[in-house]
């Protein structure tokens, strides 16, 4: 699975530079001179790190090869991106990337299957998007990724349990 780091924004003055719109919690990793990135269009990469520096709270990427400002507008919208494989596992038991949620077959506390995690939102909490298996009428179903509703993440297993109230799986057994 892809994962976007960073989204190329403007170049910034005449020798080459861009402005990276950052989307990763390690930017001193992802963007150390020399690490080659992935790029999403595929024919704009991959792309060698020559060096970076903050400005302005900007994160400035300057590319091996890209030498000058219109070579750098043409890398304009580019998406930076890492293989998942690349991301070490946080080693918090109750903490997980996105990409390791997704593709988990959801069941509930009595073994009941619900479907499975097609994403993961980030609106004020977290919120696992589930496509369901057995009720056609109920294409996205949003569980709250809290661990009164989610007390068991299984990664080697492929599995993750909820416990819903009332209501959650079918509106019409809402209290």
């Amino acid at each position: 699975m892809q994962l976007v780091v960073g989204r190329i924004s403007r170049p910034h003055g005449v020798r080459g530079e861009v402005s990276v719109e950052v989307r990763t919690d390690e930017p001193e990793l992802r963007f150390k001179p020399g690490a080659v990135l992935a790029t999403e269009p595929a024919v704009a990469g991959p792309l060698t790190v020559q060096s970076r520096r903050w400005h302005s709270g900007r994160l400035l990427v300057s590319f091996a090869g890209v030498a000058d400002r219109d070579l750098a507008e043409e890398l304009r919208g580019v998406l930076l991106v890492i293989d998942s494989s690349e991301v070490a596992a946080s080693g918090d038991p109750d903490e997980f990337h996105d990409h390791e949620l997704v593709g988990l077959a959801v069941v509930t506390t009595a073994g009941l299957p619900v479907g499975t995690v097609t994403d993961v939102r980030h609106h004020g909490q977290d919120l696992l998007v589930v496509a369901g298996d057995s009720r056609p009428e109920h294409d996205e179903i949003l569980i709250p990724f809290v661990s009164a509703m989610v007390p068991e993440v299984d990664l080697p297993g492929g599995r993750l349990v909820i416990d819903p109230p009332p209501g959650l799986l079918d509106p019409d057994e809402a209290v």
